[in-house]
């Protein structure tokens, strides 16, 4: 059996990984109707179906989830073997100094694993980490690319979209326990919620939750460590979603009481001004993180 053409199953594994056919268009810099023509030339190569649309994403079937698996663990063993190759043969004065910016928040211990992954597998990079509050505050003259936390930004920017997110709430364990034990959505109201934004993202989930026209108490904080620090002490009830939360997760340290979950207002972008975009160390971050992430 001949294998389909091989563009397309990287096509397949960005779209899989983004739920969007325009977001994989972008990120590929091809059109959305490329994209949706390298999936049709690949479903019906091989004869099932990959991707079915649900609202405005498109989820994996069962035989796409088998699929997605494994073309992800092909794309990350070919490029393991690329930084071998190129790591086994570079010279002193062939080392490239980047400055990656990264929010200073609590909750990027997710990304700070994957970047000293990325020094293990690209020695000819030397990478230099540096923090700011957000967006509008990264000091470009220092840095050559930054992960930043919002909305894509204007003109004279490029990005990617790392991982599209969704919030689902979060808490101490400890409020799984006694007479106000969160069971139902309707327990929430005998507990804080914490947020770092307006409000809003809360809103969103209680809408989806049926809960909106509830009286809840709210706790506002400008920095989301502290809203998740307030959680794991039991203070409250946070949004947060699996990545980003994911050691305090599997520690115990916080757990989910319901599934429900909803797309996250913002999202984490790696972007760099259009002038580096050129340079192929600031390609290599940003396609690295863009596929580990």
């Amino acid at each position: 059996m001949s294998l389909p053409p091989l563009h397309s199953f990287k096509v397949f594994e960005c779209v899989a990984r983004l739920g969007n056919i325009s977001a994989a268009a972008d990120e590929l810099h091809v059109t959305s109707g490329a994209v949706s023509q390298q999936l049709k030339i690949l479903q019906a190569s091989l004869g099932v179906e990959l991707l079915v649309k649900q609202g405005r994403q498109l989820v994996l079937t069962t035989s796409g989830r088998v699929l997605q698996k494994h073309v992800a663990s092909a794309i990350k063993e070919i490029g393991g073997a690329v930084s071998v190759l190129r790591n086994a043969t570079i010279k002193p004065d062939e080392v490239k100094q980047l400055v990656l910016s990264i929010p200073g928040a609590y909750g990027l211990s997710w990304l700070a694993t994957r970047l000293f992954k990325f020094m293990e597998e690209n020695v000819h990079i030397k990478l230099t980490v540096i923090t700011e509050a957000g967006f509008g505050m990264i000091d470009w003259r220092r840095a050559d690319v930054a992960v930043a936390y919002g909305t894509p930004p204007d003109s004279g920017y490029w990005w990617r979209l790392l991982h599209g997110i969704r919030m689902t709430p979060v808490c101490s364990p400890q409020l799984l326990r006694g007479d106000r034990a969160l069971r139902h959505f309707s327990d929430l109201t005998h507990h804080r919620l914490l947020h770092e934004d307006d409000g809003r993202q809360w809103r969103r989930w209680l809408t989806e939750a049926g809960c909106q026209d509830r009286e809840y108490s709210d706790v506002h904080f400008e920095d989301f460590g502290m809203v998740l620090e307030a959680a794991k002490d039991g203070f409250g009830v946070a949004l947060s979603d699996e990545v980003v939360s994911a050691r305090d997760l599997d520690e115990g340290r916080l757990v989910q009481p319901f599934s429900l979950s909803v797309p996250a207002l913002h999202n984490y972008y790696c972007v760099c001004s259009e002038s580096n975009r050129s340079r192929p160390e600031v390609l290599e971050l940003i396609e690295w993180l863009a596929a580990t992430t």
